[in-house]
């Protein structure tokens, strides 16, 4: 059998024998062979094993754990234009057969419907070449679930001590999400693959009281969630030990620290900030289910129309902006998508001009844009593929200088690290972002913590102020495990890759003054 792995994957890490043990090919066969004998002109069967589990800690002792596993199929057909999906979880030949016909039977029904209201639009698919056999296996070491739970739990519970141990640290809370991730995909041109992908996120957070005010706050570290195995936590990609280090003190810092002046500023944005503002004003923007108004229900549509593409000036002629479903460790990275489309990396925004979206096969039909970019994603057994985010990112200069050269220049402004709180219009375009931590900015000098910030503009705006864009030496793959989407609900993993970078004159605000407005 013909193998690919994920970029930088042990050779020859082998897909968990438990999921092959399932009969992949005579289930997928019995539902092909039944959907084209009912006449469909394209199906798919997908099934899927999804295990996650979790581990949560507080004040270094255990408060819950969790391990589930998600085990089930889906047929998607096409059938005169008109989609049609079920779903099933009974693994036998007889029940994928019927579970086809309810397919089948799905698809009339939604184009008698479509018809009978006047509607003459097609659906159709964007080619894509065959991969007959095909597997392929992400980029990790260790899977974290052949690492002992006590392993798991001891290890949180010593990052706990630690700071409980700091001057100043009332509590602690500690977890680690983890997911081991099985698909198995084969549909009616031939296309053919089984894949297997991990990841996991771990989280301290340490929270100060002041027992004389009451006054409190709080800082999480700053390690994002990573398409690694359990190696991360053993300090491959990221220095826990540095990073626990110093926590305490800068939460010290930011207790003692004084609110920020409203105004205007320059902001120099760390990468463990500006990923969010990504994934919100770029990533979600050109989604093109999203441009096209067919995503509008759930967190509304996108400003960056598809009338605008190849116009649009989104930003500086420094933003050169990404979609990636290839990179390594993304948590949008992946092998082949839920219409078993080989995935790729593209351009979305390059010279600060809006040049591409994320498609899926329709979509890249219906607008005519050739190739799908390998975007459909499905998060359950139960749930039909949609059009769902790649990894989003805004490329480094090539000579870019290293964040503390950011600062040069920059008479007025303040350095944003970490995510916290965001709020972003129904389109993609009015927003305000908060962050762990500011420092001031005086004369090309960091200053000190200020906080209850928070900054605010327009997309356009904001990345039309990009002045400088930091070098390779300061890009970080942020990301998160809970990008939302879809009706029925879909929940999916992403990462944003970007470098440190300089913005002019961006408002921002004083969070407590607005508050007691």
């Amino acid at each position: 059998m013909p193998a690919t792995t994920g970029a930088g994957a042990p050779h020859g890490r082998a897909v968990d024998p438990l999921f092959l043990a399932y009969p992949l090919r005579a289930l997928a066969d019995a539902a092909l062979t039944r959907a084209r004998e009912l006449g469909v002109t394209h199906a798919d069967f997908r099934l899927e094993r999804v295990r996650s589990a979790s581990w949560r800690l507080r004040d270094a002792r255990p408060a819950g754990t969790t391990d589930s596993v998600q085990l089930g199929f889906a047929v998607r057909v096409l059938l005169d234009g008109a989609w049609g999906f079920a779903a099933g979880v009974d693994l036998t030949t007889d029940a994928v057969a019927r579970v086809a016909e309810q397919a089948v039977a799905v698809a009339r029904l939604s184009g008698g419907i479509s018809r009978a209201a006047g509607s003459k639009d097609l659906v159709e698919l964007a080619a894509e070449p065959v991969y007959p056999d095909a597997t392929w296996i992400s980029s990790y070491e260790v899977n974290p679930f052949e690492v002992p739970d006590a392993e798991k739990t001891a290890l949180l519970a010593d990052w706990s001590r630690r700071l409980l141990a700091a001057d100043g640290v009332s509590h602690v809370q500690a977890s680690l999400l983890t997911v081991q991730e099985n698909k198995f995909y084969a549909d009616t041109a031939g296309t053919m693959t089984t894949q297997q992908r991990i990841r996991l996120h771990p989280e301290v957070e340490a929270t100060s009281v002041d027992g004389r005010t009451g006054a409190f706050d709080s800082m999480r570290t700053l390690a994002p969630p990573v398409g690694r195995g359990f190696e991360y936590l053993r300090g491959t990609g990221w220095d826990w030990d540095a990073e626990l280090a110093e926590l305490p003190t800068l939460l010290a810092e930011k207790m003692k620290a004084p609110g920020v002046e409203a105004g205007v500023y320059d902001l120099v944005v760390d990468p463990s900030n500006l990923w969010l503002t990504i994934h919100e004003s770029i990533g979600h923007a050109t989604e093109l289910d999203r441009a096209l108004g067919y995503e509008a229900a759930y967190a509304g549509t996108s400003f960056a129309t598809f009338d605008k593409l190849g116009s649009l000036r989104y930003g500086s002629g420094l933003m050169h902006v990404t979609g990636d479903r290839t990179a390594e460790h993304g948590l949008s990275t992946i092998g082949y998508d839920d219409e078993g489309v080989a995935t790729q990396s593209w351009d979305l925004v390059k010279d600060g001009v809006l040049t591409g979206y994320q498609l899926d096969r329709g979509m890249a039909a219906l607008k005519g844009l050739g190739r799908s970019n390998g975007c459909a994603f499905a998060d359950s057994p139960a749930h039909v593929p949609v059009q769902r985010m790649a990894n989003v990112s805004l490329q480094p200069a090539a000579d870019g200088p290293d964040t503390a050269g950011l600062f040069e220049g920059v008479e007025k402004g303040l350095y944003i690290v970490g995510d916290r709180s965001w709020s972003i219009d129904m389109q993609r375009y009015n927003f305000q972002f908060t962050g762990q931590r500011a420092y001031a900015i005086r004369n090309g000098r960091l200053a000190g913590q200020v906080k209850d910030f928070a900054y605010q503009a327009t997309t356009t705006d904001f990345w039309g102020s990009m002045a400088a864009v930091g070098g390779p030496q300061t890009y970080v793959l942020g990301g998160a495990f809970n990008c939302g989407k879809a009706q029925p609900g879909q929940v999916a993993a992403v990462s944003h890759g970007c470098p440190s970078a300089l913005f002019r004159n961006v408002n921002v605000l004083n969070t407590q003054q607005e508050a007691g407005h």
